[in-house]
C-alpha cells in the first residue's frame, strides 16, 4: 500500500469511522436538549429515567382543545406535554415560542403569558409548593 493511502486511512477514515460508530451506539438518553426562552426552561425529549425520577406519571393531568387563554402562574409550574402543540407569548416580551409533545417545561412563579393551544393538548403538571 502506498504511504499516502496509509496516511489517509490513518488520519481521515479511521477517526471518521470511529465517530460514526460512537454516534450510532450513543444512548438515547443523551439526546435531551435543554434551553431557556424568556425565563421558561424547556427540555426536549427528556429520558424516561428523568420523568420517573420526577414522578411525572403521578402528576395531575390537564387536557384542552384549540383555545387562547391569558394565564398567570401563582406558583412555579412544571409540565410534561404528552400530546399537542402550544404557542406561548410572555407578557412584555417580543415574540413567541412553541412547546409540544415530549417537552418538559418549567414556568416560573409570577409569569404572565397567553397560552394558545394550536393542537389539542394532554399534559401532566406539578405546582411547586
Amino acid at each position: 500500500m502506498k504511504p499516502l493511502v496509509k496516511r489517509l486511512l490513518l488520519f481521515i477514515f479511521v477517526p471518521l469511522l470511529l465517530s460514526l460508530l460512537l454516534v450510532a451506539f450513543m444512548p438515547k438518553e443523551t439526546a435531551m436538549r435543554t434551553y431557556e426562552v424568556f425565563g421558561v426552561k424547556i427540555a426536549k425529549n427528556p429520558p424516561q429515567s428523568k420523568l420517573t425520577e420526577l414522578g411525572v406519571s403521578t402528576w395531575p393531568k390537564w387536557e384542552g382543545g384549540p383555545t387562547k387563554i391569558p394565564w398567570s402562574f401563582d406558583a412555579e409550574e412544571t409540565m410534561y406535554l404528552l400530546e399537542g402543540k402550544v404557542r406561548v407569548t410572555v407578557e412584555g416580551s417580543v415574540g413567541t415560542f412553541e412547546i409540544g409533545a415530549g417537552d418538559l417545561v418549567v414556568f416560573p412563579k409570577g409569569m404572565n403569558i397567553t397560552w394558545e393551544v394550536i393542537e389539542a393538548v394532554k399534559k401532566h403538571y406539578s405546582l411547586k409548593k
